[in-house]
């Protein structure tokens, strides 16, 4: 009886924690539900090794990834190319296998696994953000006087040392319109800005991520 106690103290603590953080972060599945769901797991746990017995105890737990896969499903949401929610849903999927590991008996792991969520959930953001900070891309559409100016933006690209992804040539309106997607360094990608703002030969572009 006690042992249980324990554990589910153990569930509430460490989905508290977790949820902490997308609760900080405003994020749909915050600090209740992730507790919840953390001492839920636990709970289902514990009783599939009770009813269980010695050769099938784990038929109640095979179902719990089951069930949070539905609402790891409903935080996620779509818009356009935008997808959002995926970070979330991989958290209550995470929180929901801490809860299975305090059922089992492992108490240890599952503070370990808390203490390596936290990490990935706190630090690797600031990681992130340093890397995207320093590449980025953006999208151009550039109209030109001439078609041989696009031939000049190209090298422009080259020598600032950007990717080019993506390079479509159109007619619009007799204007000749060069439309790429260029990938790299934030500072070089501003210096390609400046360029295109001093090149008399370009009569209009517009710039969009």
């Amino acid at each position: 009886m006690y042992d249980h106690i324990f554990q589910l103290l153990l569930a509430l603590f460490i989905g508290s924690v977790i949820g902490l953080e997308r609760e900080i972060n405003g994020k749909v599945a915050g600090f209740r539900t992730m507790a919840l769901i953390c001492l839920g797991s636990t709970i289902l746990t514990i009783i599939s090794i009770q009813m269980g017995g010695a050769s099938s105890h784990d038929r109640i737990a095979a179902n719990i990834l089951t069930g949070i896969g539905f609402i790891g499903a409903g935080v996620v949401f779509k818009d356009g190319l935008n997808v959002t929610g995926i970070t979330t849903a991989a958290t209550i999927w995470v929180t929901a296998a801490l809860g299975m590991c305090i059922g089992c008996g492992n108490s240890l792991l599952a503070f370990q696994g808390m203490i390596f969520t936290i990490i990935v959930l706190f630090f690797f953001d600031s990681v992130l953000f340093l890397i995207t900070k320093q590449r980025e891309h953006r999208s151009y559409a550039i109209y030109f006087k001439k078609e041989s100016d696009a031939n000049m933006i190209l090298g422009k690209v080259k020598e600032l040392k950007l990717k080019c992804l993506k390079k479509i040539e159109t007619k619009d309106d007799n204007r000749i319109r060069l439309h790429i997607t260029l990938f790299g360094n934030k500072s070089m990608i501003e210096s390609f800005n400046d360029y295109l703002l001093e090149n008399d030969n370009i009569k209009s572009f517009d710039s969009f991520q």
